[in-house]
């Protein structure tokens, strides 16, 4: 006689939220590019629009300090970004920076501070900013592009599918989120590999690993790959597996590696 046990998954976070971003013009502007979609372990996910402004879409920072209020909140929540969190080893060779992600973000952020009223352009034409204090090689490749087939460098700009424009703009923006929430958010993986019971993350995320698994239904590339994230996100809480996800099959010499240049969740 055989017999067969269920077992019960006990979510670790109440809410999903997947972000799909963009590093076109400044701060201040309202982009269709940007999309929020957020999910709770009861509800599947639905677009989050911006609610205390007169702009139909979001701009980067009014998406900030939205994240700021939901992530100031008691419960945890999970939150997929889609851009670089960091940059490759070899970057941090180049301009003899130390190996610490925190002075990473305030190094970039006074070299190319796109947080405020500026053009990621702007910094690389040399209007404002230093260029040539925060550019890099295009071949230049972190561990986890290197473990996917499609994922593009960081510095590889205006090409189809390239990320590094939403990275310049972005990256200061997470500067801004540490700074004004302190220890109430973890990012992964650059605060550990363990993430904390009861504490909201922010992870760095492809949605092209997941935007084929999820119906596409009516939503355009921007708003499936934010449905994607948040819907991803979600499955991976309730079916028990995203404990595996935050921790990938990286030997010692990989993950103090990736504790630098950062990981992309879902890449194994």
């Amino acid at each position: 006689m055989r017999f067969f046990f269920e077992v019960t998954v006990v979510p670790s976070f109440s809410r999903y939220i997947g972000i799909d971003y963009s590093g076109a013009e400044t701060a201040e502007s309202s982009l269709k590019a940007i999309r929020v979609y957020t999910a709770t372990s009861s509800l599947e996910p639905a677009e989050e629009r911006p609610r205390s402004s007169a702009s139909k879409y979001w701009s980067r920072s009014a998406l900030a300090d939205w994240l700021v209020k939901q992530l100031s909140a008691a419960e945890p929540f999970l939150v997929g970004i889609d851009h670089a969190f960091s940059f490759p080893i070899t970057y941090f060779e180049k301009y003899n920076l130390p190996p610490d992600w925190p002075a990473f973000l305030d190094e970039f952020q006074r070299n190319c501070p796109t947080d405020e009223s500026i053009y990621v352009d702007f910094v690389r034409e040399g209007v404002t900013g230093c260029w040539n204090k925060v550019t890099g090689n295009p071949a230049w490749l972190r561990l986890t592009e290197q473990w996917t087939t499609s994922a593009k460098s960081v510095f590889q700009f205006d090409i189809q599918g390239a990320v590094a424009k939403a990275t310049y703009a972005g990256l200061p923006w997470l500067r801004y989120l540490r700074r004004e929430l302190g220890n109430k958010i973890y990012f992964w993986p650059f605060d550990g590999w363990d993430v904390p019971e009861h504490k909201s993350v922010v992870a760095e995320v492809y949605p092209s690993l997941w935007m084929k698994r999820f119906p596409r239904q009516e939503r355009d590339n921007d708003q499936h790959a934010a449905y994607s994230v948040s819907a991803w996100l979600r499955r991976a809480d309730l079916n028990g597996s995203l404990p595996l996800f935050f921790n990938p099959h990286l030997n010692p010499q990989e993950r103090k590696l990736a504790e630098i240049e950062g990981w992309i969740l879902g890449v194994m």
